[in-house]
């Protein structure tokens, strides 16, 4: 096989980034499939980050921001960010800095799918609840919509 030069990885994985932020190991894995024998790999993902091209602490920030949007509850958030390679440390200080009201997030998660729903009747409410859990909610925020 041909070996990859540093700036074929560079301009692939730029590519990659401007159409989205990535984690580091995100980029790695794509980059990894797309050149599997290309030893620049760290090489060119260290450069991208002291460059300011890539960044985990930008990238946690913005899928937080995105997962939010999609109504998703901190404890689905927090996991998604760590299969994609984020830091427990990492991940606190971004979730202390996006600031946001999780009870009002669930509320309107919840009110745009279970408005109409007699919360009354037991298989109604453990189906609203297993929603809610699915979409990453704590049991503290599901009890306070029920």
């Amino acid at each position: 096989m041909k070996q990859v030069d540093t700036k074929t990885v560079r301009l692939k994985a730029m590519d990659y980034l401007a159409r989205r932020e990535h984690s580091r190991r995100e980029l790695a894995l794509k980059l990894a499939r797309k050149f599997p024998d290309s030893d620049e790999l760290d090489r060119v993902l260290d450069t991208l980050a002291a460059d300011g091209l890539q960044s985990d602490r930008r990238f946690t920030g913005s899928f937080i921001r995105l997962r939010v949007q999609g109504g998703y509850g901190p404890q689905r958030i927090r996991a998604e960010l760590r299969q994609r390679g984020i830091s427990d440390a990492l991940i606190v200080e971004q979730f202390s800095e996006q600031d946001v009201d999780w009870f009002a997030v669930a509320e309107v998660v919840f009110l745009k799918k279970y408005a109409d729903v007699n919360l009354d009747d037991p298989r109604e409410r453990a189906k609203c609840m297993r929603y809610l859990q699915y979409k990453g909610y704590d049991i503290e925020h599901i009890n306070a919509l029920l």
